[in-house]
């Protein structure tokens, strides 16, 4: 039996982590932007009976201007992330195409690398822009995508499930835009290429530098402890 063993490139492990994370993000943006229709609203019977949650179909058709001006914020909301989602993986996918991590270098020597490759430096900056005046322009309009949201909690309230999953949809979304904000500006400030979606685990090995005298203070004050 001949075993075929197939190495598998890291480039390839690398967009695949990014796919999915890319996946789950993307679901979370969406529900998180089309607040109007995924937050838990009030609605009666047609009949005008008893109050219920209304279904995404019934948020979709309310008439009145105020929820259409709402549906259509939550959409250009929608929309930008979607823009800054592609401006992001092409990001990414430039990055693992030209770039590597070495974690034996310290995290700011690309600076001193990449100069030596003109074209290279020019298309990093080029991208950190862009990608970062994008986030700009989308973290302003979610805001006032949040803010028309208001009116409709107040005025469409159904139940503590309304609060909750607009807290909950609001917070997710807020925390990719403090990532994402956070990595494009600190590649854009100190001129590197942070990845928006590799990340590393840390193992904490050394004590903590406060916690130092302390220690010494109480050994000095205490007796020894025979050792086992």
């Amino acid at each position: 039996m001949i075993i075929i063993k197939m190495k598998i490139d890291e480039d390839i492990i690398q967009r695949v982590k990014v796919v999915g994370i890319f996946g789950l993000q993307f679901y979370k943006v969406l529900t998180g932007t089309m607040l109007s229709l995924f937050v838990p609203q009030a609605c009666y019977e047609e009949d005008g009976g008893s109050l219920q949650v209304c279904s995404i179909s019934q948020n979709i058709m309310k008439t009145d201007i105020y929820h259409r001006i709402t549906l259509y914020c939550n959409g250009l909301s929608f929309m930008c992330f979607t823009i800054c989602y592609l401006l992001e993986l092409r990001r990414e996918n430039w990055a693992i195409k030209f770039l590597d991590i070495d974690n034996d270098l310290p995290d700011n020597s690309l600076k001193s690398i990449i100069v030596t490759e003109p074209k290279l430096d020019k298309k990093m900056d080029s991208l950190n822009l862009v990608y970062f005046r994008g986030l700009l322009v989308t973290s302003g309009i979610y805001f006032i995508n949040v803010g028309l949201m208001v009116k409709i909690l107040i005025n469409d309230y159904h139940s503590g499930s309304t609060t909750s999953c607009f807290i909950s949809f609001v917070l997710l979304v807020l925390m990719k835009l403090y990532n994402s904000l956070s990595v494009a500006y600190q590649s854009v400030k100190n001129d590197k290429m942070m990845s928006a979606y590799m990340s590393e685990f840390v193992s904490y090995n050394v004590l903590d530098a406060d916690y130092v005298p302390t220690l010494k203070k109480m050994e000095s004050i205490l007796p020894a402890s025979p050792r086992p």
